[in-house]
């Protein structure tokens, strides 16, 4: 595709020519790639398709910023890191590409997850990032498990879990043990994001949506004291949470 390797090549000169570009590492940019995935989900939570667009355009650069510092040593280039994509989604979709088959998604997720374990993987959690959100790599885990059997039957003693959990929470804090209360409030966040699972919502994208509600409404408390001069600090609680209900009811 002709703009595409226009594109890889516009990025080389700016290896060249840019001191910025120049200066920049695998390590220097490992926050750039991370906010630029962040900011193509925020344009996908919005159903903002010109963001989206452009986002993806940002995530792509840093695909080809990386492939390009990688062949500057010599170790790949962007054609390997294609050619390698192609090759592991032709083996991982023998039901496609092959003469395997299946009668839904499910046994497609539990065929990838096979097929991954043969391509040398040790143990069935290996290839989970370590810098996922902490909530997001909960449900990867839980879903990765469940996958080779190990998972509850049914919804009921998820819940169960889940009340168990808290008790012991409750536990902790009388006791007033700050390691236990800090592992058994994980435990509490463990559960309640494997029941997530079970009722099918993603506890990263109910938590980002519960945050960006909670923030609507608190601006509708900051409007309130900036429309009558006042500071926040000098509202009362019950003030407060008065413009909270009616921001509530708006809704």
């Amino acid at each position: 595709m002709k703009e595409f390797n226009e594109f890889v090549d516009i990025v080389k000169r700016l290896r060249k020519e840019c001191p910025w570009d120049r200066e920049q590492t695998h390590e220097s940019l490992r926050r750039c790639l991370l906010e630029e995935t962040y900011e193509v989900l925020e344009a996908i939570d919005n159903s903002d398709m010109d963001e989206l667009r452009k986002e993806l355009g940002d995530v792509l650069l840093q695909v080809v910023f990386h492939s390009v510092m990688a062949e500057e040593k010599n170790i790949f280039n962007i054609e390997d890191v294609i050619s390698q994509e192609m090759e592991k989604l032709i083996y991982r979709h023998p039901h496609v590409f092959g003469d395997i088959k299946v009668k839904g998604k499910e046994e497609v997720l539990t065929n990838w997850e096979s097929l991954k374990m043969k391509e040398g993987r040790e143990y069935v959690l290996d290839g989970i990032p370590k810098e996922l959100p902490a909530l997001f790599k909960a449900y990867r885990v839980q879903e990765k498990v469940a996958k080779v059997g190990f998972d509850w039957k049914d919804q009921k003693p998820v819940y169960d879990k889940i009340l168990e959990e808290i008790s012991e929470l409750k536990e902790a804090i009388d006791s007033d043990i700050a390691e236990d209360i800090e592992m058994e409030f994980g435990d509490v966040l463990f559960a309640i994001v494997n029941y997530a699972r079970f009722i099918h919502i993603n506890p990263e994208d109910a938590l980002r949506k519960t945050i960006d509600k909670f923030s609507r409404r608190f601006r509708k408390i900051e409007d309130f004291a900036k429309e009558n001069n006042n500071e926040l600090i000098n509202m009362t609680l019950e003030e407060m949470d008065k413009i909270w209900e009616e921001a509530k009811k708006e809704e």
